[in-house]
């Protein structure tokens, strides 16, 4: 088991890898010279994928991150992306402003992650899909979810170099 001082430094790069993932998502974003192509056939594009990580950080793992530091054992639905496409997307919204809130957002809650104390890292949640899970975790979550994404449109959307 990793000590107090382990866990400290593996949050501290956790929260600065996060804060890292959304600057790199960001550049990655306004790279791409056709933001409403799909990444794939039938798929979604780079402005729908940007502001499903923006409104993903605000309204599941930054709510997530903040009921389960502050509330006893919340309770969480699962989050359904294609319904949150249909009800929620605004394809006339700006890009920039996107990214912006998304950084913005991104920081705060890094900074605010980095003000708790050690023991609220292991506060628990619970999830109807998951089950138990710990406010670490979901910070975890958030990281991942962010990297996915960077990953899907750098992939799809950037030159790539040539191999022979």
């Amino acid at each position: 088991m990793p000590n107090n001082k382990e866990l400290l430094e593996y949050r501290a790069r956790l929260l600065a890898r996060t804060r890292q993932a959304a600057v790199e998502f960001c550049a990655v974003c306004r790279a791409v010279s056709d933001i409403f192509a799909p990444l794939e056939p039938g798929g979604w594009n780079t402005h729908q994928i940007a502001a499903h990580v923006r409104d993903v950080h605000e309204q599941v793992y930054g709510l997530r991150l903040r009921r389960t530091a502050n509330e006893n054992t919340p309770t969480f639905a699962n989050f359904d992306a294609d319904e949150w496409l249909k009800n929620s997307y605004q394809p006339a919204e700006s890009l920039a402003e996107i990214l912006s809130a998304l950084q913005y957002g991104i920081n705060e809650l890094v900074d605010w992650l980095s003000t708790l104390p050690i023991e609220s890292w292991n506060r628990v949640s619970r999830h109807e899909v998951l089950g138990e899970v710990a406010l670490q975790a979901w910070a975890e979550y958030g990281l991942a979810h962010i990297e996915e994404h960077l990953q899907s449109i750098t992939s799809s959307h950037l030159p790539r170099a040539k191999t022979e």
